[in-house]
């Protein structure tokens, strides 16, 4: 069986902080061969460097949520950079919009997004992009600001929007959310939309797949959405993992060094 890439996954999150590397290593045994580890903040850019360097098959990501940007300083920006230089990273992440909770400063999460979309350019990287309620002011800057490409992470929009994505060089990724019964619209999307375009991720801790009831996620339950996927798609879970594995290391072209 061709291994899995979880190309989202915070594996740094303190709800791992008991059995992080107990849980890597159930992820393995399953067969995830790569776990993608964005950081949201300057304070765990060490966390996810530290994670990634401890523990087999972990990839970086460095960047500034959306959601942590009001405690953000603009010297964090330059900090950023430093981290880029000293630690090797496949991707420029988690950044982007969220416009779902509306007490958030719009404008301070365009200024950052925008800055960061800079130093993606700056240091030739792709970028993994949070969307949430936002795809079209996503795409908006995007076009401003042209990047390499990279994963439009928990996609949930229109085929439109996923078109353009594509476009624009950008993979799609699914996991927890499809597996709900009554998410209808996004698992027509994953079954749907080109394969090429497509690429799996947990998002763990968070978005759980339907079977944990909203507990704990983890990397270990990528083969069973990967297998949903695939019965979704009328393919064999083979077929589906030679892809979306492609997929990735397509899409970030540094994960061949991990």
């Amino acid at each position: 069986m061709t291994p899995l890439i979880d190309s989202h996954c915070h594996l740094d999150a303190a709800e791992f902080d008991a059995d992080r590397e107990a849980v890597a290593a159930a992820a393995r045994a399953a067969g995830v061969a790569i776990m993608v580890i964005p950081a949201v903040a300057r304070a765990n850019f060490g966390a996810v460097a530290a994670v990634c360097r401890d523990i087999p098959g972990c990839a970086a990501a460095f960047g500034i949520h959306p959601m942590r940007v009001d405690s953000a300083l603009e010297e964090d920006l330059e900090a950023l950079r430093g981290q880029l230089r000293e630690y090797p990273a496949v991707a420029i992440g988690e950044i982007g919009l969220d416009f779902f909770v509306p007490l958030h400063d719009e404008a301070r999460q365009r200024y950052f997004f925008a800055e960061q979309l800079k130093i993606a350019r700056e240091f030739e990287l792709p970028v993994l992009l949070h969307v949430r309620r936002a795809i079209d002011a996503v795409l908006q800057q995007l076009r401003l600001t042209p990047v390499v490409g990279g994963i439009a992470h928990a996609f949930n929009g229109s085929r439109q929007q996923a078109e353009q994505f594509i476009k624009l060089g950008f993979k799609l990724g699914f996991g927890g959310a499809m597996t709900e019964p009554r998410a209808t619209r996004i698992r027509e999307l994953a079954a749907t939309l080109p394969l090429e375009a497509i690429v799996l991720e947990t998002d763990a801790p968070d978005i759980p797949p339907a079977w944990l009831q909203r507990g704990r996620n983890s990397p270990a339950e990528l083969p069973r959405i990967a297998a949903l996927l695939a019965e979704l798609r009328g393919m064999t879970g083979q077929e589906l993992a030679l892809a979306t594995s492609s997929n990735a290391r397509a899409v970030l072209p540094l994960l061949a060094a991990v």
